[in-house]
């Protein structure tokens, strides 16, 4: 199948969280045998900060972030069987979402992949001139980055034909254990851009555990947080390329992960890092939010914390032996079910009943 994929970027990480996300689903499908071309925007800076050369598993297209360009790399893409525009381009979303529509071809299928879908629904809901919300039926597929059954109800209340969490996972190719690098020694580390609503959670998650445990390190990667008071047990390290974020995982006694407050509140939401942690072998503290146990199992595999407080606790108790069953746990658990191939298939699986529908 050719697929042509409008997203924010494949080849930069830079101010891009879901870089990784497409970057594991895209190589599982060429390695099924699919022809992806990548269309992304000249924005941001990340043409400027690309962590990869243009890969072999896709074509990557750049284009000039105006509407003559767009409209030059549609008419380049209607030869695909599949178009999918994915949420969070950065520019000309809004021209893109009703684009993609418009311009459809005879027997092509049209998906809009979603990799912040309560951000988007609340959106919708708060805004009723927002001119998504009548796109969303028009759609062959709603594809999501994750929120479950209540992402999917919110969905398909709104008209959408079909609805599908197709989570993110490991790429073991990509994300693996590696030996430690001492410039990421410390007990606990977090690695995230600064970001409205995951700040507050950032200040009480992380922030507040290293002011509880001053004898403790921390280290914080991430763009964004240069003026962020903390204090002086938190080394602030900045970007942290991709390149870096095995042993980023693999040194520290422990990393965290903190959900961003949309993705807490609606749960079934991991995050990527939960994957690239217990990919790279490392023991995770995380947030809790709903639906943790269905990807690694609370105790034995991830370390589960509700505020500072239990964080600094968790910490407190952490043994290096410990740490290291743990990872070693959560790193089986999710090459056995949570790997993009395992996502590929699933993605394969769903076009397959839908063309076999049509015929």
């Amino acid at each position: 199948m050719k697929i042509a994929f409008f997203g924010s970027s494949l080849v930069s990480a830079y101010w891009n969280g879901a870089a990784t996300y497409y970057r594991g689903i895209i190589s599982a499908l060429y390695e099924r045998g699919h022809q992806v071309t990548f269309y992304e925007p000249d924005a941001y800076q990340r043409q400027q900060n690309r962590d990869i050369d243009d890969p072999e598993y896709a074509t990557v297209r750049v284009y000039e972030p105006t509407e003559e360009a767009a409209a030059e790399m549609l008419k380049e893409a209607a030869t695909a069987d599949l178009i999918v525009k994915a949420s969070g381009v950065g520019v000309l979303d809004e021209y893109l979402e009703a684009a993609v529509l418009r311009n459809r071809k005879e027997g092509q299928l049209v998906a809009f992949w979603d990799v912040d879908a309560p951000a988007t629904l609340h959106s919708v809901h708060s805004n009723p001139q927002n001119p998504f919300k009548a796109l969303i039926p028009q759609y062959d597929y709603i594809f999501t980055y994750g929120g479950g059954e209540p992402v999917i109800e919110k969905y398909t209340a709104l008209g959408a034909i079909a609805c599908i969490p197709i989570y993110n996972a490991l790429d073991p190719a990509t994300h693996h254990p590696v030996p430690e690098n001492g410039a990421f020694s410390c007990d606990l580390a977090f690695l995230g851009n600064r970001l409205p609503d995951r700040e507050q959670r950032v200040e009480e998650f992380f922030l507040k555990a290293a002011s509880l445990m001053p004898d403790k390190k921390f280290i914080l990667g991430g763009s964004g947080w240069a003026d962020k008071p903390m204090t002086p047990n938190v080394n602030y390290i900045g970007h942290v390329s991709t390149n870096a974020h095995n042993a980023f995982n693999c040194t520290p006694l422990a990393v965290l992960n903190i959900s961003r407050e949309s993705m807490a509140s609606n749960g079934f939401s991991p995050a990527t890092r939960v994957f690239e942690a217990a990919g790279a072998g490392a023991c995770l503290i995380t947030d809790y939010w709903e639906g943790i146990e269905l990807f690694l199992e609370p105790g034995t595999e991830v370390l589960v914390a509700r505020n500072g407080v239990e964080v600094a606790d968790i910490l407190q108790d952490l043994t290096p032996e410990k740490a290291k069953a743990i990872g070693a746990a959560a790193l089986k658990r999710v090459l056995s079910e949570h790997t993009y191939r395992h996502r590929a298939k699933q993605f394969e699986e769903i076009l397959e009943k839908h063309l076999k529908v049509e015929a």
